[in-house]
C-alpha cells in the first residue's frame, strides 16, 4: 500500500477536493500528497464520488491494484479520449502480428537455407528477415541443427557447418 501522512499534510485526493483529511479518508492510502496529478486524473474521468464507491465495495487488499487500475486508465482516457488504454492495446496487438509474421518469415528463410535450398550469395554475404537485407556471415561458422526426433525440415539432423557443408 501506498504510505499515507495523515498529520503533516492532507493526500491528493481532499487536497484536491479541498476538503480535511480524515484519519479514516478512503483516499489517504491510494492518493499522497506527493502524486496530486493521479487523483485529478481520475476524478477528472471517474468521478470521487464513484472511486470513493468503488473503493468501498472493493476488498482491502485489491484496492491498490483498483486504483492503479482507476489512474492507468484515466491517464490512457486522457491522452486518448475515444479509445483510452484500448487504444494502446491494439496498437500493440498489432505490433505483436507484424512482428510474429516477420519471425515466421526469417524461420522459414533460415529453414531454406539450412536445407542449402536458398542460392548461395557471393562474398560470405547471408539474408536476414525478409531476405532483402544482406549482412557478411563467415562460411565457416558452425550451426547446430534440431535432432532427428524434433522434426528436422531437412531430414539430415546434426551437427553442419555454414555454406552447406557437412562436418
Amino acid at each position: 500500500m501506498a504510505s499515507s501522512s495523515y498529520s503533516s499534510s492532507p493526500c491528493a485526493a481532499c487536497k484536491f477536493l479541498r476538503r480535511k483529511c480524515m484519519p479514516d479518508c478512503i483516499f489517504a492510502p491510494y492518493f499522497p500528497p506527493e502524486e496530486p496529478q493521479k487523483f485529478a486524473n481520475v476524478h477528472k474521468i471517474f468521478g470521487a464520488s464513484n472511486v470513493s464507491k468503488l473503493l468501498n465495495e472493493v476488498q482491502h487488499h485489491q484496492r491498490e491494484d483498483a486504483v492503479n487500475s482507476l489512474a492507468y486508465e484515466a491517464e490512457a482516457r486522457i491522452k486518448d479520449p475515444v479509445y483510452g488504454c484500448v487504444g494502446a492495446i491494439s496498437v500493440l496487438q498489432r505490433q505483436v502480428i507484424r512482428l510474429q509474421k516477420e519471425l515466421d518469415a526469417t524461420n522459414a528463410d533460415l529453414i531454406r537455407y539450412t536445407c542449402n535450398e536458398m542460392p548461395p550469395l557471393q562474398d560470405g554475404m547471408r539474408r536476414i528477415g525478409d531476405g532483402s537485407t544482406l549482412a557478411h556471415h563467415s562460411p565457416t561458422a558452425a550451426y547446430y541443427y534440431p535432432s532427428p526426433w524434433s522434426n528436422d525440415p531437412c531430414g539430415d539432423a546434426g551437427f553442419h557447418r555454414g555454406g552447406g557443408n557437412n562436418m
